[in-house]
């Protein structure tokens, strides 16, 4: 996947009628509504037909099923993502008519225009402390713009063009992109290598968040000061002149998280800042989660949301109110005392957290992990940490790898995890189809156990045909 440079963003009046490639994505779709919402013309395609699609067509888009150069009708300008091919005929036919082709990032940074920008960053926990971010400016009266990557499961949405002046994204670094906004408030959540297939090396995808955290716009980095990777990049900012604001569990942070309660499906702890200690109860489990919620505390505070001693309580209110995001530790249901839990963690780090989120939750009951590997690189790249999170659970059920962008790697199959879950003493049990998991999992799991479907890609459709099958158990 080639790595996506900064250009000059067009004026948002430039782009006159507007035909997205695969205006269906979780990421692309939230961009065509905010041009929907500024008055333009919308077009789109994507190649399958979904309630993201129908969406879209409500709000005045008009929208294909299947990609053809026909669609390419009087627009004046094309947006793709980074995962669109050479070879696809709607873009092919953009070039052949010279129209002006642009990124996602730039079409995304246009609607930034006269907004002051807060670029959530970071290997993991970016939507869900964007989402937090937008619950904490909410509870406070502020009505943001924001993108995000996943959608809200309180209001069901992913992307809104708010009524004040502050713009809150998602800012995703896997190719680049996070440089093209015009950021004046950044947040690093952690920085650990991933996206090696664009990057090239550990050292340049680091290097990348330096950049991205250093751009002239910027005024201030809310940056984790507990992560090894984000704090090297702080004395980047630092040397650069920039206002940087910690937080973590060290007592050296600006923002200090102190005793820590993980009991059941929530999380809790103290947060200590400027001289003032509150008791936060979330309405999400797990530490990470912890975190999240102070650097979207520390994101409020520092756009002024609301001035005054009751800063902190207020903008607390609404994180704490949060209920989280589609696809982050979301409940699928229960049947006959059996939870099905669903999470996108797609890199080991994640799946870690999320399995050490699901033993909280389910107590005394067992864990069974179910794992669609996603992306031959990152299988290739970290099967051995896989291996070491998956260990952890109860029983592990591992699929075949999600390729997304990636075409087939001859040979490179889910075995690679099975054998690495084996190799740290987990009990696994391969399953490269993954629409056979319903029947496996039905005949091992019990009453009280929490059954987790994790993956980036199609494994989230399994958990409702899990609990079907349970329910004939």
């Amino acid at each position: 996947m080639p790595l996506v440079e900064p250009v000059d963003t067009p004026r948002l009046a430039d782009f006159g009628k507007v035909h997205f490639i695969a205006i269906g994505g979780a990421g692309m779709s939230g961009v065509a509504s905010g041009f929907l919402a500024q008055g333009h013309v919308v077009s789109g395609s994507d190649q399958a037909d979904s309630e993201i699609l129908r969406e879209l067509e409500s709000q005045g888009a008009q929208v294909w099923v299947g990609q053809d150069a026909t669609h390419i009708g009087d627009v004046d300008t094309v947006v793709v993502s980074t995962a669109i091919r050479p070879d696809n005929p709607e873009l092919v036919e953009a070039h052949r008519r010279g129209l002006p082709v642009l990124h996602r990032s730039v079409a995304l940074a246009a609607l930034m225009e006269d907004k002051v920008v807060v670029s959530v960053a970071g290997t993991h926990g970016k939507t869900t402390t964007t989402a937090m971010c937008v619950a904490g400016l909410e509870s406070v009266g502020t009505d943001p713009s924001y993108v995000l990557g996943g959608t809200i499961v309180s209001s069901g949405l992913g992307s809104h063009m708010g009524t004040d002046n502050v713009f809150i994204v998602e800012a995703d670094e896997s190719d680049g992109s996070f440089r093209q906004y015009p950021t004046n408030i950044a947040v690093i959540t952690c920085i650990e290598t991933d996206h090696l297939d664009t990057w090239g090396t550990a050292q340049a995808y680091r290097d990348g968040f330096a950049q991205f955290a250093s751009r002239e716009s910027i005024d201030t980095l809310i940056v984790n000061g507990d992560d090894e990777g984000a704090v090297d990049v702080r004395e980047a900012v630092k040397a650069a002149g920039k206002k940087v604001v910690t937080y973590g569990r060290s007592t050296s942070c600006d923002l200090v998280i102190s005793d820590v309660d993980l009991t059941g499906p929530v999380a809790s702890a103290v947060f200590a800042y400027a001289g003032r200690k509150v008791r936060v109860r979330l309405s999400v489990p797990g530490v990470h989660n912890l975190y999240n919620g102070a650097a979207a505390l520390l994101v409020g505070l520092a756009l002024g949301a609301n001035e005054g001693s009751a800063a902190m309580d207020d903008i607390l209110a609404g994180i704490a109110s949060f209920t989280g995001t589609k696809r982050r530790f979301q409940l699928v249901g229960e049947v006959e005392s059996v939870s099905v839990v669903d999470d996108y963690a797609h890199h080991p780090t994640e799946v870690a957290a999320t399995l050490a989120s699901a033993r909280e939750v389910a107590g005394t009951g067992r864990v069974l992990a179910c794992f669609q590997p996603h992306l031959y690189s990152r299988t290739l790249t970290f099967a051995d940490e896989f291996g070491a999170a998956l260990a952890k659970a109860d029983f592990a059920f591992v699929t075949d790898v999600y390729g997304a962008r990636e075409d087939p790697v001859p040979g490179m199959t889910g075995e690679l995890i099975v054998d690495a879950v084996s190799d740290h003493g987990g009990v696994v049990t391969y399953v490269p189809a993954y629409e056979c998991l319903p029947a496996v999992v039905a005949a091992v799991a019990q009453p009280g156990d929490l059954v987790l479907t994790i993956g980036a890609g199609s494994i989230t459709t399994i958990g409702p045909k899990i609990l079907e099958a349970l329910s004939h158990v």
